[in-house]
Formats: structure tokens, C-alpha cells, sequence
């Protein structure tokens, strides 16, 4: 399914004294992420935000992606819209796909207004410099259109009316701009709590076409571009299924979600002690119950202390299961660049890992040992991708392995990624006999991922 990159973080561009830089910046890097195995980009919210020099999730203009002279200046914290469609077309020149962070819960920045519908007053009234979806009292709840959204608001910031008929065909018309003319090939939905399933549903039906003329082809023949997309849902695995079913229900192109469960499994993984690997990989994360539809991750831009603090120990063991399991993997651009744990050419860091993710990552996982502190899984192999052995040791003072069958008889499997907490030595080839049964070993806290040659 490929294997995605954050783009970005929280204040990256102020924090790597890339203010109204950040889209060249990381249009530099596409060369190297590609070479990597890297298949698609997460970026940013990119339309002009209240803060401008802030991250993008206090929406303004919508339309805005740094062309207009508002908010204290034409570009966006990140640049200006050129060069953000320099960045999207070094991805596509690569056959790397591009995600727009929508934000479509709310907006920011708007001057105050009496609302006669409810009496009270509000930042409800919009003149973006786009001159597209401008907005008063009647876009946002409580309004006419809805007595009251039953949806999560967020931060007190005005909460967009969806059931309007105006805001409904604006949003459809701004997703219409991102894909068709700027050049996105999907969406990453922010708080996806905040607003009905159909909202969803309305955007990933569309027909789009965009100008540089990118086409699926449906079962009737119809030429037009389906957007992938994901929608960030912090919840439970149970309050997760549910959105997914009522969002997927009536689509033929149905969205995914990020795996919050499998997060907070591999935060324990990482930095509990004693954690069992039974609790890995039991049922309740999208990746075990529902891969096709699960976005994996090990952090992300909203973990940043307090009460969501990043995984701090032996990040890598969680990287490790994410590049081996179903799901579509997102590496976080800060472990990847700012913490250093790519390492082009080594075994044991995140690029190993994505290329093995690449070649060998097909099919179904078979958990084929499982103990509190020693787990192997093989991947069976789909197509041109021929499965791979994964074994991760969580005993902080020795190797461990175990014999198990597989899904090769009479084959060589030598390791193509690997890393343990105290220990520098090398895993050895296994060779499966005539029965299928081969032994294979991790690292202390580390693991080993095997590849059939």
C-alpha cells in the first residue's frame, strides 16, 4: 500500500528558522524520500489561517494558499502558493501522492456580528481577500439551517453550519480547487468528530478531474480522480468502527482512519516496562480488524507533553511493527529528519525498515509465536512481494528466537532490518527445511526482519 511521510510538525518552520520556507524545504527532500521507498506526503494545512505564521488549523480564507495580502502577508507560514505547487509537482514527477490537511470543523479570524437567530454576538463575519465563501451568523451553529450541532466544537471557534446550504457547496467547491486545481491527490480530514459522516461521504463521491489530467477509471467506464483519504478520529477502536461503517456505508470510495488503539498499544510497547507482547496484538486496533482501512503511526504533531506526551523509549520497536503489519504507514518528519533515525544505508533505522515494508510487506500476517516477551510474525506474501518473517524480543538481556513454520519450504531467509537496545552483533540466515519450519532470532529489545530469497 506504500508508506507515507508527515510532512511536518508542530512549529517546524519556526523551530528550523524556515518561516515562509517550509514548502521549498521540503520540496528538497522528495528526492531523498523517494529514494527511500517514501510513496506519499502529508502536508499541512495550507490555506491562510488567522495566525498566519501559525500551523493552519484556525482556517481563514480557505481559498488563500498564499497569493492574497491579508493577515499580515501574502504567504502563509509555509510559503506561497507557487511554491507549494512546486512541491506537489516535484511529488507527482516522482509518483509520489500528496495529502491536504482540510480543516472543515471550524474557522478563525472573523469580525464581530450580531446574530438575530440566537440574539447573542460572534466572530462571524468573514470578507476573505479570495472573495470565495464568505460567511456570516448563518454559517455557523446554532443557526437557522440547525438548532444545535451535536458534534464536537472545538476551542470556542466559530462552528461551521454544515446543513447550510452555502457552506455545504463551498467546502465541496474548495475540496473541488485543492484536487483539481492546485494539484492534491487526497485528504487528511482533521476532527473528524466535529461534523456528520455524510459531510465525508458528499467529498470522497465526487467526481474529480483534475487539469494535469489524472484519471482512475471506474466500472463503467467513467474517467475521473478518487481521492485516498484518512480522517483523524481520537477516539476508541469502537467509537472509530462506527464512524468508518456510517462514512463508508452508501461510498464506493471509502475513506480510512488513523490507528489511534495501535498507537497507544506501541507508547506502552515502547516506554512501559513489563509491557506483554500478548496485548500487542490482540483485537481492537484497526490494523488486526481492519487493515484496509487503518493509517498506522507512532507519533504525530499533536503529541507534544502534557497529557500527550511522544514515545520517548526504543521509538524504533514501534517503527519496526508498523513497517511489518497491514496498514498504511505514516513516519513522522520529525523522528525522520530531526531525531536522525532514517540512517540511509543502515540496517537498523527507518529506511531499512521502509524498504523492506516495500518489497516484502504483502499479505496476510500470521502471528506464528507469541509469548510475554517474544512474538514472530510472517507476512504470507502477495503478488511480487513474498511475505517476510518479523520478530521482535522484548527481553532487555539476551537473544531470543524460537522455531516456527512458514509459508517457504527448502528456502533462505537472510535479514534485511534489524536492531537491538544493547547489542551490535548481526543476525544470522535461517534456511526452512523441507517441512517449512525454520528458526529465527531478535536482538535483546530489538527485533529482526526476515526476507525469503
Amino acid at each position: 500500500m506504500g508508506v507515507m511521510m508527515q510532512g511536518f510538525y508542530w512549529d517546524c518552520y519556526q523551530a528550523e528558522n524556515l518561516v515562509e520556507k517550509w514548502w521549498s524545504h521540503v520540496k528538497d527532500k522528495v528526492g531523498d524520500l523517494k529514494t527511500a521507498g517514501f510513496t506519499g506526503l502529508w502536508l499541512p494545512p495550507a490555506q491562510k489561517a488567522d495566525c498566519r505564521l501559525g500551523m493552519g488549523y484556525d482556517p481563514y480564507d480557505y481559498f488563500d494558499l498564499g497569493e492574497f495580502d491579508q493577515k499580515g502577508g501574502v504567504p502563509t507560514g509555509f510559503g506561497t502558493r507557487q511554491e507549494l505547487v512546486g512541491l506537489i509537482h516535484e511529488c507527482h514527477a516522482r509518483q509520489m501522492e500528496v495529502y491536504a490537511d482540510v480543516v472543515y470543523n471550524h474557522c478563525s479570524g472573523g469580525a464581530t456580528e450580531a446574530n438575530p437567530d440566537s440574539g447573542m454576538p460572534g466572530y462571524t463575519h468573514f470578507a476573505p481577500a479570495s472573495g470565495k465563501f464568505p460567511r456570516d451568523y448563518a454559517c455557523f451553529n446554532p443557526s437557522r439551517f440547525e438548532s444545535w450541532d451535536s458534534h464536537q466544537r472545538f476551542d470556542g471557534f466559530p462552528d461551521l453550519c454544515h446543513r447550510n446550504p452555502e457552506v455545504y457547496r463551498w467546502l465541496l467547491e474548495n475540496a473541488r480547487f485543492l484536487i483539481e486545481d492546485v494539484g492534491f491527490d487526497g485528504f487528511r480530514f482533521d476532527l473528524v468528530k466535529g461534523y456528520g459522516t455524510w459531510v465525508v461521504t458528499a467529498l470522497l463521491e465526487y467526481r474529480y478531474r483534475p487539469q494535469d489530467g489524472r484519471r482512475n477509471v471506474d466500472d463503467n467506464g467513467w474517467q475521473f480522480w478518487r481521492p485516498f483519504s484518512f480522517g483523524e478520529s481520537w477516539a476508541g477502536d469502537r467509537e472509530i468502527d462506527e464512524w468508518l461503517d456510517s462514512a463508508n456505508s452508501w461510498s464506493d470510495n471509502p475513506v480510512s482512519a488513523f490507528d489511534f488503539p495501535l498507537r497507544y498499544r506501541l507508547k506502552d510497547l515502547c516506554d512501559k516496562p513489563g509491557f506483554r507482547l500478548h496485548e500487542l496484538v490482540q483485537p481492537g486496533t484497526l490494523s488486526h480488524d481492519r487493515p484496509f482501512r487503518a493509517v498506522t503511526f507512532v507519533d504525530n504533531h499533536d503529541f507534544r507533553g502534557g497529557d500527550r506526551p511522544e514515545i520517548i523509549c526504543d521509538k524504533m520497536l514501534a517503527y519496526a511493527y508498523i513497517l511489518t503489519h497491514p496498514g498504511y504507514p505514516c513516519v513522522f518528519w520529525r523522528d525522520y529528519f530531526t531525531y536522525g533515525l532514517a540512517l540511509p544505508g543502515e540496517p537498523s533505522d527507518i529506511d531499512a525498515l521502509v524498504a523492506a515494508h516495500e518489497q516484502y510487506a504483502g499479505g496476510d500476517a500470521v502471528t506464528r509465536f507469541i509469548a510475554d516477551d517474544l512474538y514472530i510474525m510472517e507476512r504470507l506474501g502477495w503478488h511480487g512481494q513474498l511475505g517476510l518473517v518479523f520478530v521482535l524480543n522484548n527481553r532487555p538481556d539476551r537473544w531470543q528466537g524460537a522455531w516456527i513454520d512458514t509459508n517457504h519450504s527448502n528456502t533462505l531467509f537472510k535479514p534485511v532490518a534489524w536492531r537491538g537496545h544493547a547489542s551490535l552483533g548481526t543476525p544470522l540466515n535461517s534456511r526452512s527445511a523441507h517441512d517449512a519450519r525454520a528458526e529465527f532470532w531478535a536482538p535483546p529489545r530489538g527485533y529482526t526482519v526476515y526476507a525469503p530469497t
